[in-house]
């Protein structure tokens, strides 16, 4: 059967794709102890301050500012540990 998603999808699903097994990878990380919850969020942070200082063409400076919100989103759910 051919695959028959767009390329919209397919990036899309993509991108939902590599969120879903980097917080897979940083619950992994944690649990395991080889890196501190304190250390984790500092990736978090890094993350989204380098989105939002990146400079670029207006599209991508709303890429930018959408990834950022995203990244703080997840840091204030606290999806990217486990909490008791």
């Amino acid at each position: 059967m051919k695959d028959s998603l767009s390329t919209a999808k397919q990036e899309k699903y993509s991108g939902i794709a590599a969120l879903s097994i980097c917080e897979a990878l940083m619950l992994a990380i944690n649990d395991h102890n080889l890196l501190p919850e304190k250390e984790i969020m500092g990736v978090l942070k890094d993350a989204a301050s380098a989105h939002e200082n990146a400079a670029g063409p207006d599209d991508a400076a709303e890429m930018h500012k959408q990834v950022a919100l995203l990244i703080n989103r997840i840091i204030a759910g606290g999806n990217s540990v486990r909490r008791p």
